[in-house]
């Protein structure tokens, strides 16, 4: 058997389609007329996929894909609606759906959406041999950090690649993305074919469409022959969508159209191709906001965002600096160059708004400008030397000398009058543990104002 499918509808002749139909395919098929007897038919038999419709008398599919994810949350499900409507299905997907299938539907509709889902969740002896390989032929190496956030980014690069899940990275600019992208790519079974990347705020928007999905001779002005569009160049591979939370609102139907029916119609065309595209697409817009204000559609965000990977800004992975820059050195033809330490303090702490991206070029102008094989605060370009500078306490010492004690007395009593006593706030301040700030404030007497 191909796999395990339990079939939820009280359309007594559509269940008796569906169950023919899909025994027809080589999978075992299990058949309920109501809600109450679908999940009870799961809790006996646990079914590798679920077909239920949503509007059914009594318990309906909605509640029922409810209840089937908090039993099992990696079960798939795949909901009928007659209704097409977007509100339906946004919800059904919010509730956790893989996809839905509106009515009336062919055989060759629900051939192929039961069997990406299938091929998503995979059967247990196939995702054994897909793990396997995979932990032989994933390689990071063009992804820098051991950081436990970056662990987290592997983890699930290893979980995605070789599936057919849409993918969206979100991240701040210069995080990597697009390394990220090429990674799951390389590790799919794909990678033999083509990974297209496209920038959708770098083009027009009246030339992103043609861009996008190809163009015929003469559909406008300037068309003076057929476009092959990036769709149909990734045929067989990966789409990168880069941005693509600036895809122009009047387009969106049309890539949404191209993600569910796989096929694209150039501009200007009346033939429409089919196409074998897996997308991964990538953005740094908050698309929350972006679907509240009505510039993005929820529809076709739940369609990108399967499988979400988050990708964190360099300044909530600190510990990775010093790889990268490490890293930056040898791409650059200067492994044997070093930095001081207060130099590295200082770039482990910058802020690096432009992440990775500002670090390798800050990195780069350093290599170029340095005077030997050292590096030094005062070879660090200037707004980072002063930052540094404005984070440094100047203790102004008279000639004599003074006590240590004394020093670190007045240090600490200023770091709590600054927290307003608040110890917890002052340890951190202080970045020493708080039972730490608690045996100095005992060994010098400090204690609050009014309490002796």
């Amino acid at each position: 058997m191909k796999g395990k499918i339990l079939v939820i509808d009280d359309d007594n002749s559509l269940r008796r389609v569906l169950e023919y139909n899909l025994k027809e395919e080589g999978y075992e098929v299990q058949a309920a007329s109501s809600g109450e007897e679908g999940l009870f038919l799961f809790g006996q038999s646990q079914p590798d996929l679920v077909i239920t419709d949503m509007k059914m008398s009594g318990m309906d599919g909605l509640m029922v894909l409810k209840s089937i994810k908090e039993r099992s949350p990696e079960t798939l499900v795949i909901i009928i609606t007659a209704f097409g409507t977007v509100n339906i299905a946004v919800e059904a997907m919010k509730a956790g759906a893989y996809d839905y299938i509106t009515k009336p539907f062919n055989r060759d509709e629900l051939k192929l959406i039961v069997l990406k889902a299938l091929q998503f969740n995979g059967l247990a002896e196939e995702n054994k041999r897909l793990k396997s390989q995979l932990s032989d032929k994933t390689d990071f190496r063009t992804i820098i950090g051991t950081s436990k956030e970056m662990e987290k980014v592997f983890d699930v690069i290893r979980k995605v690649a070789d599936t057919e899940a849409a993918i969206l990275i979100t991240g701040e600019s210069g995080t990597g993305k697009e390394l990220v992208a090429r990674s799951i790519h390389a590790n799919s079974s794909r990678r033999e074919a083509p990974f297209i990347a496209i920038n959708c705020a770098a083009i027009p928007r009246d030339l992103l469409e043609s861009e996008l999905f190809g163009h015929v001779k003469g559909a406008f002005t300037g068309a003076l022959r057929d476009k092959t569009g990036k769709f149909q160049l990734a045929d067989g591979g990966t789409l990168f969508l880069d941005e693509v939370g600036e895809l122009p609102l009047e387009l969106q139907p049309k890539l949404l159209r191209a993600l569910q029916e796989k096929e694209v119609e150039p501009v200007g065309g009346t033939k429409v191709q089919k196409i074998d595209v897996r997308v991964v697409s990538a953005t740094n817009v908050n698309i929350d906001k972006a679907i509240a204000n009505g510039s993005f559609r929820e529809d076709l965000y739940y369609r990108l965002a399967v499988i979400p990977v988050h990708l964190p800004s360099l300044r909530e992975r600190r510990k990775d600096i010093p790889l990268l820059i490490k890293y930056f050195c040898g791409k650059h033809g200067s492994e044997n160059v070093t930095l001081e330490n207060s130099a590295l303090e200082t770039l482990v702490m910058h802020s690096w708004p432009g992440n990775v991206r500002e670090l390798e070029n800050t990195i780069e102008r350093l290599l170029i400008m340095r005077n030997g094989d050292m590096i030094s605060v005062d070879d660090l370009p200037d707004k980072l030397r002063e930052k540094r500078a404005q984070g440094t306490a100047v203790i102004k010492l008279p000639d004599e000398g003074y006590p240590l004690e004394q020093l670190e007395r007045e240090v600490v009593v200023a770091a709590l009058e600054r927290s307003s006593w608040n110890q917890t706030a002052a340890a951190r301040f202080l970045r020493i543990p708080r039972h730490t700030l608690i045996y100095r404030m005992e060994k010098y007497g400090i204690t609050p104002p009014g309490q002796k």
